[in-house]
């Protein structure tokens, strides 16, 4: 399972809120609700992702074996 928790993790070391990703990047309310819900979203998604938060993919999300 693939889960989004160092996303949210890296927001808050960064001071960034959803608010801003929104209305400052252009993120959708519906990516943020997919990462929320641990849905899956495409690499190129995950590209600007990092290039928005200036970090690396393992910041973003992490694989959980089942």
């Amino acid at each position: 399972m693939i889960s989004y928790k160092p996303f949210y993790e890296t927001l808050k070391r960064k001071n960034i809120t959803t608010y801003k990703l929104i209305n400052d990047f252009g993120v959708s309310r519906s990516l943020i609700d997919r990462l929320k819900h641990n849905k899956p979203i495409s690499t190129t998604t995950l590209n600007d992702l990092c290039g928005f938060l200036d970090c690396k993919i393992e910041e973003i999300l992490i694989y959980i074996k089942d």
